[in-house]
């Protein structure tokens, strides 16, 4: 079940306990709770006026779940690199926050955007909800934008006609426990002046005709080009599919190093570093 959809009937459910108390329970233990006292029970009295353990919980409950849900839904959200498609930008463990309003409000759940923030630009690197699964979260950088023409030849990107420009090139070698393995090239890429690290290898690529980006949809792909699943094999991904603009490294863990201490797998250098 999609963590919002629980998260909103935890939510419900709280609010619901603690006002029916507020409202009509806690009037009823008050009227038990004084006949007790006129007839000089007052022990019982007290016993009667106390509130039941799952309305006490659900006050206490509520107001934090109503923030926590207020905050994941319309500003930030939290997730987990758990792939190297990213990489070298993001890697496995990694833990991201992803802007929910840089690209529009939308409802919880439903998803129907509510209000117009902004829209992905070339470069971004965006969270979205896979189109051939939509409990799935991709996470991928913005390649094409409604209108672009994209043809992706012999590793190098053409936007428009235009080849964006690779340089810097030198060895990167997967480290152990990843999706990954041995050497590639790490090249530094500027998408239209948005410059950011790729990697690429000796593989083949898949043939890729020219394809034109529709209106109201987006062409993605991951920086680990020749390990990752993205825009290439299964299409466009749809506006009304998109989560937010990932932009911060919040908490890095070592997924591979699991014979050290807790301390010595966190990735120190990484935490706070934004996303570009």
């Amino acid at each position: 079940m999609d963590f919002a959809l629980i998260m909103l009937l935890i939510l419900v459910g709280t609010g619901t306990v603690w006002g029916l108390d507020r409202w009509l329970w806690s009037a009823g233990r008050e009227q038990r709770a004084r006949a007790l006292s006129e007839a000089g029970k007052a022990e019982a009295a007290e016993l009667a006026r106390k509130e039941p353990i799952y309305v006490e919980y659900a006050r206490a409950f509520f107001p934090v779940i109503l923030i926590v849900f207020f905050i994941r839904s319309f500003l930030v959200e939290p997730f987990r690199i758990p792939s190297g498609s990213m990489l070298p930008s993001l890697y496995i463990g990694d833990f991201i926050l992803v802007n929910k309003f840089s690209y529009g409000v939308r409802l919880p759940v439903a998803n129907n955007k509510i209000l117009e923030a902004g829209q992905p630009k070339r470069g971004e690197v965006a969270v979205f909800r896979f189109p051939g699964n939509p409990s799935i979260n991709y996470i991928k950088r913005v390649i094409g934008v409604p209108g672009d023409h994209i043809l992706y030849k012999d590793k190098k990107i053409y936007i428009n006609g235009k080849l964006m420009e690779q340089s810097d090139g030198r060895p990167y070698f997967f480290a152990s426990g990843g999706d990954a393995q041995g050497e590639a090239l790490r090249l530094t890429e500027s998408l239209n002046g948005v410059k950011h690290d790729i990697l690429t290898t000796n593989r083949l690529d898949p043939p890729l005709p020219e394809i034109v980006v529709p209106e109201g949809k987006y062409f993605v792909m991951g920086d680990n080009r020749d390990h990752s699943n993205d825009g290439r094999y299964w299409g466009f991904v749809p506006n009304q599919n998109l989560v937010g603009k990932a932009f911060l490294i919040w908490f890095s863990w070592d997924m591979a190093a699991q014979d050290k201490w807790f301390w010595e797998r966190v990735v120190w250098n990484r935490i706070g570093n934004s996303i570009n």
